[in-house]
């Protein structure tokens, strides 16, 4: 016999829940409704009432109270130690710090350090470096005081990499022994000068280093000061100050050592100090063969060991290129130097006392800007004559989208027939729009292209020559193919403007590997060949600023910022006469 089983009965029993059923009579006194439906099926069914709370009655007074979890019998209230132990640690390493800002800025930023030793007079190094002089393990940094040592025979001028590694290592000992600066003291002050750093000659009479005459060497190699002659110079006292500029640079480019020769120069006139100009390993040659010597000083040099690259503050500094961007900002800076037209002002004034070229040169200078002077004054009215300084090889422009190719010369030819419109537009007398267009580049192809063919060469003493007038001269001799002649190597041109892997090799021959290590004293025949560049490169500067009434250049170029400096800020940039096409147009920038 099959007896069914019973159905389950979800209505909650009477000793469940007391006081819902009494809510719910009380409810729907007000309401007018009563319980709703409690079947499984109804939309007012829940699940809470099989949940059973720890502190409801049971179920069934026949069924046990349920058993606690036990992680319901901890106490309210209570940590766990981890915790409890790493907020500890983090409040006392909070503290600590606090206390170290404060000490810090109580102080002055100043600390102990008995990790440094002074070095003793018998322990000099046979290099140059900044050394560390009269302290001892023990003592407070506060007295502590450093120099520069230079061995008395060692070579002078340095190397690039020597004066490099000694701008690193003077600004090392410097904030090392200058003492942490204070915490708001993020920036540093160029300004203030470094009371911990005491001069060679300083410390030669102080005893901190060995005097001049102890262990006196004379250098291997003294340098070659410019203009100077020893004879002369030998009857004459030791300058108080100095500023001397090696010209040795690794960079194959010109404009830059002009520049840093024309704003050094500046600044040594202002601080009242000699200014000497060493080119004894100048990659161009001799000075003098290129530019007249600087104005002369009624002092002599002092001894080579005395003249140190740092810190800027030192009595008598030598800078080179390696080491401008550490020592001009702190220059400029104790000038007073801060904007861009404090800068040209500086630059401007080095280059009339620098500029002047040598005789056979500058007389011809002087012809070719008459020449264009004259050819503009022939028409009625006078013609203007814009300038066109365009650079190629290895140096690409600023502006974005050119970045990896070159200025197209439409825009150059576009730039300077607005500015003949212009000039034009501006006077009475209405004119045919004629104008003289004057070129200048470093690649002898520009002149051969369409909007440029009826420009001028700015000067023609000295060109640079493409590959198809380098070897034009070759096949003249011998221009049968048939004809057995002697090997000659194929003339090497300036084509695509100037690279430096040109300049580097010009005078090397075919079989020298490109891997190999450049040769540390050129031949005679590579200092000439690169002189001719340099004398060139001189004469297209001074007639574009000489003759122009206009420039139009891109400020990229060294050359097109140096012939900003050569018209002056009223004419070149207040009045519009230098017109940059690069950088969306932007003004002029020094170094």
């Amino acid at each position: 016999m099959m007896v069914a089983p019973p159905r389950m009965n979800l209505r909650r029993a009477a000793s469940y829940n007391n006081n819902n059923n009494n809510n719910n009579t009380t409810n729907s006194q007000h309401d007018g409704s009563g319980l709703g439906p409690l079947s499984a099926t109804s939309s007012r069914f829940g699940f809470n009432h099989l949940l059973v709370l720890a502190s409801s009655p049971p179920p069934s007074p026949s069924l046990p109270r349920p058993a606690e979890s036990p992680r319901r019998k901890r106490p309210r209230g209570a940590v766990p130690s981890t915790r409890r132990i790493r907020r500890l640690l983090c409040s006392g390493g909070l503290l600590v710090v606090l206390w170290l800002i404060a000490r810090l800025l109580l102080r002055g930023g100043e600390v102990l350090d008995e990790g440094i030793d002074g070095v003793p007079l018998d322990g000099l190094p046979d290099f140059p470096t900044p050394v560390v002089v009269g302290l001892g393990r023990g003592q407070s940094s506060s007295a502590s005081r450093w120099t520069v040592s230079i061995p008395r025979g060692h070579p002078f001028p340095l190397s690039i990499s020597q004066y490099a590694a000694m701008a690193d290592s003077c600004r090392d000992i410097a904030s090392l022994l200058g003492h942490p600066r204070p915490v708001h003291a993020v920036l540093p002050s160029h300004r203030k000068p470094d009371r911990y750093y005491v001069d060679v000659d300083e410390a030669e009479r102080a005893g901190l280093l060995p005097p001049a005459s102890v262990g006196a060497v004379q250098p291997q190699r003294s340098g070659h000061f410019v203009g100077l002659d020893a004879a002369a110079m030998a009857g004459k006292p030791v300058c108080e100050s100095s500023l001397t500029f090696v010209l040795e640079s690794a960079d194959a480019g010109l404009g830059r050592s002009l520049m840093l020769t024309w704003i050094l120069y500046a600044l040594a006139k202002e601080q009242r100090s000699a200014f000497f100009i060493d080119d004894s390993r100048w990659a161009y040659g001799k000075y003098k063969d290129i530019l007249q010597p600087p104005p002369q000083p009624a002092c002599r040099p002092p001894p080579r060991h005395q003249m140190v690259p740092c810190p800027a503050q030192a009595r008598h500094l030598v800078v080179s290129v390696a080491t401008a961007s550490d020592v001009l900002p702190v220059l400029l800076a104790r000038h007073g130097a801060s904007s861009q037209r404090r800068l040209l002002d500086l630059a401007r004034l080095g280059y009339r006392h620098l500029f002047s070229l040598v005789k056979g040169d500058a007389d011809y200078v002087a012809g070719r800007i008459r020449h264009l002077r004259d050819k503009a004054g022939g028409s009625v009215p006078p013609a203007p004559i814009v300038g066109l300084h365009i650079r190629r090889g290895d140096r690409h422009p600023f502006e974005f989208q050119y970045r990896d190719t070159y200025i197209p010369t439409e825009i150059f030819a576009e730039r300077a027939q607005r500015l003949v419109e212009a000039h034009y537009n501006e006077t009475t007398t209405a004119g045919a729009g004629a104008a003289v267009t004057v070129l200048a580049s470093d690649d002898p192809t520009i002149h051969s292209q369409s909007d440029f063919s009826d420009a001028m060469l700015a000067q023609q003493r000295i060109r640079l020559a493409s590959n198809k007038e380098a070897n034009s001269e070759k096949t003249k001799t011998n221009p049968d193919p048939h004809f057995m002649h002697r090997f000659t190597e194929e003339g090497q041109g300036w084509e695509g403007g100037f690279f430096s892997l040109i300049f580097w090799n010009l005078g090397a021959q075919r079989k020298n590997n490109g891997d190999d290590a450049r040769s540390p004293t050129p031949s005679e025949q590579t200092l000439r060949l690169r002189g001719f560049i340099a004398r060139a490169y001189m004469m297209d500067l001074a007639v574009l600023a000489g003759a122009s009434d206009k420039v139009v250049c891109a400020v990229s170029a060294m050359g097109c910022r140096l012939l900003a400096v050569m018209m002056g800020w009223e004419r070149g940039i207040e009045q519009g006469a230098w017109v940059n096409v690069d950088r969306g147009g932007h003004g002029w920038t020094g170094l």
